[in-house]
């Protein structure tokens, strides 16, 4: 059994309340738009870390993670890339792929909107965790919890913090 967090669209702020939601967790996963690799070393320290880069990353962000993480862990293979679209409108970077070999995770971020949901045509759970960082257009910061465990996603949890926070500038 693994307990997994995941987040996306820090944009260069990670909100210090996630970190006691993270604490226990056997991997972090960060869906883009992580802004810069100070985020990305911040949750390294609390677990492993597989993220991959979205739309706003620059090259330093890019030279460390790819667009797209495929892998199987725990029985369930997982897909993770930034952006993906969602059930009956996947973003056309994935469209060909994830038709012919669907994960059974499927994960992305920069909608800024949090969803779950299944595709039953491709047999998938489809994963956005909304947005962590304080920039944007949603209006709370979001992440997700869950477990994988014999092949199977579990336990799934809502970290919703409320209406964002800006970080101060002292």
């Amino acid at each position: 059994m693994k307990r997994i967090a995941l987040l996306s669209d820090t944009h260069s702020y990670l909100d210090p309340r996630f970190l006691k939601y993270f604490e226990f967790c056997d991997e972090i996963w960060h869906a883009g738009d992580i802004g810069n690799l100070e985020i990305t070393d911040e949750l390294e320290k609390l677990a492993p870390v597989r993220a991959v880069y979205g739309n706003i990353d620059n090259h330093i962000v890019r030279s460390q993670f790819k667009r797209d993480e495929r892998f199987v862990l725990e029985g369930v293979e997982v897909w993770i890339t930034h952006i993906g679209g969602y059930p009956g409108r996947y973003d056309k970077k994935v469209r060909d792929e994830i038709y012919v070999r669907p994960p059974k995770l499927f994960i992305c971020g920069h909608s800024h909107i949090l969803k779950v949901q299944p595709d039953p045509k491709l047999g998938l759970l489809h994963m956005n965790p909304g947005a962590a960082g304080a920039h944007g257009f949603h209006k709370n910061q979001t992440a997700l919890r869950f477990e994988l465990k014999d092949a199977r996603i579990e336990n799934l949890e809502i970290i919703d913090l409320g209406a964002k926070k800006f970080p101060s500038l002292s």
